[in-house]
């Protein structure tokens, strides 16, 4: 059955579905409370024109879903498939930055100290997250300097014969070597550390007093003078240290966003014990799936790129629901309290999950007024600082790298748009080209296009260039539109000339031209062949010029595989008497591929269509392989 088909037999229990393209690639994954009823409301979403999910069921050829208990399970599942998949038109975490534990060996023989950032069950002990990450790895220092617990990865189930440097510089009590400390001892040395972790301090502090006094007492000086330095170090650190502990209930984690012209800055304030000891930025440049509603079309080509140019509203519900799934569904520590700054649908029944994994209440608010709204107004703030920070403080580096490339090119101004082209093809077949645009210092994806190579046939990529320019430009020239500051070919010189004959045959000799050499990493500028430009390979403007041309290979690549598809689900079939097309789609969608059809037998054909028409398939593949025989 294709697509629509199926959402309409989709079950009514809760559940997770995965769209998928014609690659069969994962491109959304969602999860409901009623699989039927969310999966057909984008039946209706498309038919309104929502950018998101126009594009998306535009794109979308089959779907697949999982039927979980309930929407507990929904919520953890969806995550998962998201982490695992990363699908295009869901947020994805790119900063999967974890804050790192503090673990304590128990089960071992002697017992080591490590810093790790996984939490397992395997008998040991973990103290933290630390915050800022730094923290852990000073703690586990302190611990070798004062309480000699070693981190090495000697093996301490047996003796060696000698010791390493750790115990000669005295950070290590050296339990490889017999007779270096008893068990009990080190056992004792162990218990300190434990305590020194769970922050009982005022507790350790009576401890080595009382074993520092006892040792003067015995006239073990060294031994009174060790345990002196430990007392001094552990009421420094009680002043000073700050571990995150379950215990604590004014724990919280705080978010702040600015959002402006397409990119996004997010700020997260981690507060333990009422401070805040760290803090996390996170950034996006690109939000097309989060978009909403454009206002104003765009038919300037033959086939629209990645979307219509229209000006679009960012929907920060739906972008923090996403978030804060791939931030706390997996972590071993959640703050009792996570506070936003908008809400969103699915709010409830998140904090519900994450409260049932932690064993204890999470609060998940938005707040509106008093010391927490001000908190999370203070996370904006700050999201707005590093918004501008990241985004506008480079603008003048970007200025700089186009001038650059004007002078390398030897062009009359800096570049303010450069459109680049792409041939794809295998052995001649589906030849097809892309148009991928960089403007103001950017990428503009809703300038892309596509192109069906219409007047070559076999392997001629000079020739298809010719056409592909010759289509763009004169329809510019027509329109009376505005040309690019440069068109940058994805080829040598064969396709530079190509490019340059297609635009004198319309009038545009002066046009600035140019192309990049895969293998070489050579610029050639039209009417200067002779003297490539060779630039540095960490030069930023050659990085610039990389950049647009592997942006438009992915691009044509992207929509060869997609022709190549579309030709594969035509196939053979349509050729043979009495298959039309939903023939053809009944047989695909049973047998799930053409060879698959091919191997059929003419009575698993005649389970799917008529005896007549099974016999007819059957023949037209079986006489066909005999006759090439």
């Amino acid at each position: 059955m294709d697509l629509y088909e199926k959402i309409r037999t989709l079950p009514t229990q809760p559940g997770v579905y995965l769209y998928k393209n014609a690659s069969g690639e994962v491109i959304y994954v969602g999860k409901a409370k009623n699989l039927r009823s969310r999966v057909r409301s984008y039946l209706l979403a498309a038919s309104q024109a929502n950018a998101k999910t126009g594009q998306l069921m535009h794109e979308a050829v089959d779907l697949d879903y999982i039927l979980v208990a309930n929407e507990h399970e929904a919520l953890a599942l969806e995550n998962n498939l998201i982490k695992q998949r990363k699908p295009r038109f869901n947020i994805l975490l790119r900063d999967d930055k974890t804050y790192p534990y503090v673990k304590l060996t128990l089960g071992d023989r002697y017992p080591k100290v490590f810093v790790t950032r996984r939490v397992r069950k395997d008998g040991a002990a973990y103290y933290g997250p630390y915050f800022p990450g730094s923290l852990a790895y000073r703690v586990v220092d302190l611990i070798h300097r004062c309480f000699r617990i070693p981190s090495c990865k000697v093996d301490l189930e047996r003796y060696h014969p000698r010791a390493c440097l750790e115990y000669y510089i005295h950070r290590c009590l050296g339990p490889c070597v017999e007779g270096f400390i008893t068990p009990e001892d080190y056992a004792l040395a162990v218990r300190d550390a434990q305590m020194f972790l769970e922050g009982r301090h005022h507790e350790l502090e009576g401890v080595l007093n009382e074993r520092m006094m006892t040792a003067a007492a015995e006239e073990r000086f060294e031994a009174a003078a060790r345990l002196r330095d430990q007392i001094t170090t552990v009421h420094l650190i009680e002043e000073k240290q700050r571990v995150a502990t379950v215990e604590l209930g004014d724990d919280a984690d705080v978010f702040g966003y600015h959002y402006e012209d397409g990119a996004l800055a997010v700020n997260l304030f981690h507060m333990r014990a009422g401070k805040i000891v760290d803090r996390r930025e996170f950034f996006w440049e690109e939000l097309e799936p989060l978009m909403e509603a454009p206002t104003a079309d765009d038919t300037d080509s033959d086939e629209p790129g990645d979307g219509p140019e229209a000006r679009k509203n960012f929907d920060a519900g739906l972008f923090f629901s996403a978030l804060l799934k791939q931030i706390y569904i997996d972590q071993q520590y959640v703050p009792r309290s996570i506070l936003v700054p908008v809400n969103f649908a699915d709010r409830e029944t998140l904090a519900a999950l994450l409260s049932e994994r932690t064993g204890h209440r999470i609060e998940l608010a938005v707040p509106q007024r008093g010391e927490k709204r001000s908190l999370v107004d203070l996370a904006s703030q700050n999201a707005k600082q590093s918004y501008t920070q990241r985004f506008r403080v480079l603008k003048p580096s970007r200025e700089a790298i186009a001038q650059s490339l004007a002078d390398a090119l030897m062009l009359a101004e800096p570049p303010r748009r450069i459109e680049c082209f792409d041939i794809s093809h295998i052995q001649g077949a589906e030849t097809v080209a892309s148009l991928v645009v960089w403007e103001d210092g950017a990428m503009n994806k809703q300038a892309y296009r596509k192109y069906k190579i219409k007047t070559v046939s076999g392997v001629d990529d000079f020739a298809s260039m010719n056409e592909v320019l010759t289509r763009r430009y004169s329809r510019l020239k027509e329109e009376k539109k505005e040309m690019p500051s440069l068109v940058l070919i994805d080829g040598g010189l064969g396709q530079l000339h190509a490019a340059a004959e297609a635009l004198e045959a319309i009038g545009l000799a002066t046009q600035p031209l140019a192309s990049i050499a895969k293998r070489e990493e050579v610029i050639y500028v039209y009417g200067n062949e002779d003297e490539p430009v060779v630039l540095d390979r960490r030069s930023p403007v050659l990085h610039l010029v990389q950049l647009i041309r592997d942006e438009s290979h992915r691009f044509a690549i992207g929509y060869h595989r997609q022709r190549r598809s579309m030709r594969d689900r035509d196939s053979q079939l349509l050729e043979i008497p009495g298959v039309g097309a939903q023939t053809r789609q009944r047989l695909l969608t049973h047998f799930g591929s053409l060879r698959d059809v091919q191997q059929a037998t003419a009575e698993s054909l005649a389970a799917v269509v008529p005896r007549k028409t099974a016999e007819a398939i059957w023949r037209h593949f079986h006489e066909s392989e005999s006759m090439q025989k």
